[in-house]
C-alpha cells in the first residue's frame, strides 16, 4: 500500500474546528463537556451535538444552555453512535472534525496535541491513544483493555498500520478527508469501519498520547463485550466485502 503525503498545512489563525458531540442519555455531563469544549484553546469553533433518541432530559439542557451549540441535531428513536457520527459529518463544516463523546471520558484541553498533525501538514488522520505517553489514566475494568487490544491487533493485521488504539473514541480529521468516506455503521462498529476505510484510501495516519478518566456501567458506559464481536465483523466487512 502506498503511502499518499497529506495536503499540507492547515492555517493555525483562520482554520475552522468542527466538534461533533454524540449524545444518548447524557443528562449529567452533557452541560460540562460543553463548557470544556467551549474552553478548549481553539479559536474558532463549531459545535455540533447529535441526540440519538435520548429520554433522559439531554435534550432539554441543551436547549437551555446560553449561548446554545451551534447545531443541535435530533433523532427522534435511538439509532446508534454511528448513526450520530454520519448526522454530525454531514453538517460539519470545519477545516478539521474532531469526535468528541459526551461522557467526560475525553478532555478536550488537549485538543491542540490532538491537532498539532494535522496543522503541521503530518497527517490527514489522528487518534488519541489510551496507551501512549505518561498521562493519566483510570485503572478500570481489564477484560475491556483484552477486547480493546485484539480488535486493535486484528485491525492493524488487516490494514498494515501500526496503531496501539484503533476503537479510541477522542479522533481527528481533515475535514475533507472524513467527509470523502461513506458512513455505514449504525452503531459502536463506525470506528473500525472508519479506520479500514480511511486506511484503504491510504491516508495518513499518526497518533498521540492522552489522558483517559474512563468510567464505569454504574456511571453510564454504554459499550458490551457484544458489540466486540459486532466490530470483528466489522473490520472484516469492509476490508474484504464492501472495498470502496
Amino acid at each position: 500500500m502506498a503511502e499518499l503525503t497529506p495536503r499540507g498545512p492547515v492555517d493555525r489563525q483562520r482554520f475552522l474546528l468542527s466538534v461533533i458531540v454524540p449524545c444518548y442519555n447524557e443528562a449529567r455531563t452533557i452541560g460540562e463537556i460543553i463548557r470544556r469544549v467551549r474552553a478548549a484553546p481553539i479559536a474558532n469553533k463549531q459545535i455540533i451535538v447529535v441526540d440519538d433518541g435520548s429520554t433522559d432530559g439531554s435534550v432539554a439542557a441543551l436547549e437551555a444552555m446560553t449561548p446554545p451549540v451551534d447545531r443541535l441535531i435530533r433523532h427522534e428513536r435511538n439509532r446508534g453512535k454511528g448513526a450520530a457520527i454520519r448526522s454530525g459529518v454531514q453538517a460539519a463544516t470545519g477545516d478539521v472534525v474532531i469526535f468528541q463523546d459526551a461522557d467526560l471520558e475525553y478532555d478536550p484541553a488537549e485538543y491542540p496535541r490532538l491537532l498539532e498533525p494535522i496543522l503541521a501538514g503530518d497527517a490527514d488522520v489522528v487518534y488519541g491513544s489510551r496507551f501512549l505517553g505518561g498521562y493519566p489514566h483510570r485503572a478500570i475494568y481489564f477484560w475491556h483493555t483484552v477486547a480493546n487490544g485484539l480488535l486493535t491487533l486484528i485491525s492493524n493485521l488487516l490494514t498494515n498500520l501500526n496503531l496501539s488504539d484503533m476503537e479510541t473514541g477522542f479522533k481527528a480529521f481533515r475535514g475533507d478527508v472524513i467527509r470523502a468516506i461513506a458512513i455505514e455503521e449504525e452503531r459502536f462498529g463506525v470506528e473500525p469501519e472508519i479506520t479500514v476505510k480511511l486506511a484503504l484510501a491510504e491516508r495518513v495516519f499518526y497518533e498521540v498520547g492522552i489522558s483517559y478518566r474512563g468510567r464505569s456501567y454504574a456511571d453510564g458506559k454504554k459499550i458490551r463485550s457484544a458489540d466486540a464481536v459486532a466490530a470483528i465483523g466489522c473490520l472484516i466487512k469492509y476490508r474484504w466485502f464492501k472495498r470502496r
